[in-house]
């Protein structure tokens, strides 16, 4: 499975979401300038093979900072998302150690992990063009 970028194809993006209304939005919010994010996306894309009923979207939160909000305070990359596409909670939401093991056997579990924090950003109405400004 691909790795989505909200800039380069919304409407395949959305099509993902709203084909796998069993899986996880599995969103790394990274940055253009960041060495660490660079180096980890080859295995950002690799776990989206893996995890094919998941959709994996990888969001640079300079280019899309309108969307996701002016509160949004991301410390270090990298950092994740992880919520059920069909709604609900977030299961985490937080900074990773960028070793691709530690999202993959956070992946492998079920339910909320620890981490889940109270200001979770509104990614996915976003994603799916149900916010009041999709861009």
């Amino acid at each position: 499975m691909a790795v989505y970028f909200p800039e380069q194809d919304t409407t395949a993006l959305r099509q993902a979401l709203l084909a796998r209304p069993q899986g996880r939005l599995v969103a790394c919010l990274c940055a253009a300038w960041c060495g660490t994010c660079k180096e980890y996306l080859p295995g950002f894309a690799a776990l989206a093979a893996r995890y094919p009923d998941d959709c994996f979207v990888w969001i640079d939160v300079e280019t899309h900072a309108d969307y996701l909000g002016e509160d949004i305070d991301i410390e270090n990359f990298p950092t994740v998302l992880i919520q059920p596409i069909a709604g609900g909670a977030p299961q985490f939401y937080g900074t990773v150690l960028p070793h691709l093991n530690v999202l993959d056997r956070m992946l492998g579990r079920a339910g909320t992990m620890a981490g889940a924090a109270p200001d979770i950003p509104e990614v996915l109405p976003w994603l799916l063009g149900r916010g009041a400004d999709n861009g």
